[in-house]
């Protein structure tokens, strides 16, 4: 028996960090039940890499076919690997390609697939672990029924262990069958950390009092390496895309550190942030809601501690080059 985890990677071939944490998760997992960890990856530039974080056999195939995601080959694939390898736990990220073929290979393997995992397994009679529901705000113990388990582990909830092994390297061949959907066209945007991928997320809202004002945003998300989001007022006034809508309504944040500058923290925008590990918070408001679930906060105006802030982390950042 063994552990099976989906390595996923970025367009370049390069891991994605989620990838590096589900395996460090797995290993923890690996330790404790005498089992081996196994990954699957698809065209990694450096597969090795994987070694470096408890992974014993890495499974790489440079098959073309899996340049792009296809969630009817990608699933086959791993319920492939998981029946030869003899496999009883599969790992997967909570990222959205993860997320869409949990269901589909749950059917494949006859397995049970939990989301949002936070925290190791247990193994009584069956296995049970800890995930979050309710957006965050609560969690549950779930046990699996089924002998085969997919555990999809919530982002930025288990961090990156180094565990060096000399790990056995294999170059596979899958049978794929041709792709049903074509892909026309993928558009990106370059140059930027996005919400889903950032360890750091730095997020105004209407205390900025124009868009003409968000360099204050973009400028500390460069300094930091973070991605910028908004509250759902400032996307709902065509300040910023609705993409960058972070919140119960818009896109969940699990990030490491999170810095709200001039959102008040209305009850749906902290569901969807409260699963970051450090929340940081600027309003000219002593009173702003956002106060009483920070863990560390200013009270002042955005326009000058800000760009003081982005002056001294500059500064810090020379200091240390």
């Amino acid at each position: 028996m063994g552990i099976l985890i989906f390595a996923e990677t970025d367009d370049k071939g390069n891991f994605k960090k989620d990838a590096l944490e589900i395996a460090s998760y797995a290993f923890e997992i690996a330790s404790e039940t005498n089992q081996n960890v196994m990954a699957l990856c698809f065209n990694a530039l450096s597969p090795e890499k994987l070694s470096n974080y408890g992974v014993k056999k890495i499974i790489n195939s440079k098959d073309e076919k899996l340049r792009n995601f296809d969630p009817e080959i990608y699933s086959e694939c791993i319920a492939e690997i998981f029946k030869n390898e003899n496999c009883n736990i599969l790992v997967l990220s909570s990222s959205s390609n993860s997320k869409y073929i949990g269901g589909i290979l749950s059917v494949k393997l006859e397995a049970g697939y939990i989301t949002n995992v936070f925290s190791k397994p247990t193994f009584e009679e069956n296995l049970s672990v800890k995930r979050n529901t309710f957006t965050n705000k609560a969690f549950e113990e779930v046990e699996c029924l089924k002998s085969k388990s997919i555990l999809g582990l919530s982002k930025n909830s288990f961090g990156l262990k180094e565990n060096n092994f000399n790990s056995e390297y294999i170059d596979y061949n899958f049978e794929t069958a041709d792709a049903k959907n074509k892909i026309n066209s993928v558009e990106k945007v370059s140059n930027k950390v996005t919400i889903a991928d950032a360890d750091i997320v730095v997020s105004g809202g209407r205390g900025l009092k124009g868009p003409e004002n968000w360099h204050l945003i973009e400028n500390l998300a460069e300094v930091l390496g973070g991605a910028t989001a908004c509250s759902k007022p400032v996307s709902d006034l065509g300040w910023r895309p609705h993409s960058e809508h972070v919140g119960q309504t818009g896109k969940p944040v699990s990030s490491n550190l999170y810095i709200a500058i001039g959102i008040s923290g209305a009850i749906q925008h902290l569901a969807g942030v409260n699963s970051s590990k450090t929340k940081v918070v600027i309003n000219t408001d002593p009173e702003a809601p956002f106060f009483k679930a920070a863990d560390y906060g200013i009270v002042g105006d955005a326009f000058e501690i800000v760009p003081e802030l982005i002056n001294k982390l500059k500064n810090f950042k020379s200091a240390n080059d």
